[in-house]
């Protein structure tokens, strides 16, 4: 990245993001073509877009299904003459980040948000793997591992020594992620922690407006959720014992931003992934 480092790196592609979608909002605010793309994308012809705001809804808070607050998937609202509005999660690259969250905060936000109930086994195996159980340590050490440093260090089993210490949990999260793989895609990209429809996200808009890429593609998230019911690959990265989830959609990893222990669950998005399934038949 340029000899930049991961904290730097971070804040770059922030700061970089914010400068992409003010570009884009004020190239749909001067641009018939691009606000004609929009409305033709979603099939809306009797009516034209009023006003636009960006910034993940100028980076305000928003009631949180949990009862605080929390972010929207949002990064920009196009308000319709007719009264109605679009809400777009703008991605600036091919792959990155969609969502980082605690490990706590994605059990209870996603029972919340799907009103369910995750199975206590499929808990045990998502604290394991990602590294809040009280017993992590203890099962590392008692397992002959060649990642144990890795492991000791952050505090999580890999899916090699999940599997080792108990097949049924390493099979019971593969499972639960590829049972509930379109919800769990709504919650990266279109809910989040977010408890209100209006600050939910419906389209995706990979667009690059700073010179990064050529990006420039529109897809609709419902589209991709019934489409996921069948794209539902689901399998343990094969890479150091296996310590990333991968989806159809991009992955799933460990990541601790601050350095604390235990880390958060993180998502990654990939635009390749995404278009694959976009362009696929639903049967």
């Amino acid at each position: 990245m340029n000899g930049r480092n991961r904290s730097s790196g971070w804040q770059y592609a922030k700061l970089s993001g914010h400068r992409n979608e003010k570009i884009i909002d004020n190239m749909l605010i001067d641009d018939i073509k691009y606000q004609n793309k929009i409305l033709e994308f979603l099939h809306i012809t009797d009516t034209k877009i009023a006003k636009i705001d960006y910034g993940g809804l100028h980076e305000s808070s928003v009631q949180s299904i949990l009862g605080n607050k929390t972010k929207s998937k949002t990064d920009m609202c196009i308000y319709l003459l007719n009264g109605k509005r679009i809400n777009i999660s703008i991605k600036k690259s091919f792959g990155g980040q969609v969502y980082l969250i605690p490990i706590n905060r994605f059990i209870e936000g996603f029972e919340l948000q799907y009103d369910t109930k995750i199975p206590e086994n499929v808990k045990r195996a998502i604290e394991l793997f990602w590294g809040s159980a009280n017993d992590t340590s203890e099962i590392i050490q008692s397992i002959n591992s060649k990642y144990i440093n890795y492991e000791l260090h952050k505090n999580r089993l890999t899916a090699e020594t999940l599997k080792n210490y108990n097949i049924d949990l390493y099979n019971s999260l593969i499972l639960w992620f590829k049972n509930n793989i379109t919800y769990i895609f709504d919650f990266c990209f279109s809910k989040g922690l977010a408890k209100n429809e209006e600050d939910w996200a419906d389209i995706i808009w990979y667009k690059n407006s700073i010179g990064e890429n050529n990006l420039d593609a529109l897809f609709n998230i419902n589209d991709l959720k019934e489409k996921l019911i069948i794209h539902n690959k689901v399998e343990y990265g094969n890479i150091n014992g296996g310590t990333t989830i991968q989806l159809p959609f991009g992955f799933v990893q460990w990541h601790s931003p601050t350095k604390i222990i235990p880390g958060c669950i993180q998502f990654h998005h990939n635009y390749k992934k995404i278009l694959e399934i976009y362009n696929s038949k639903k049967d």
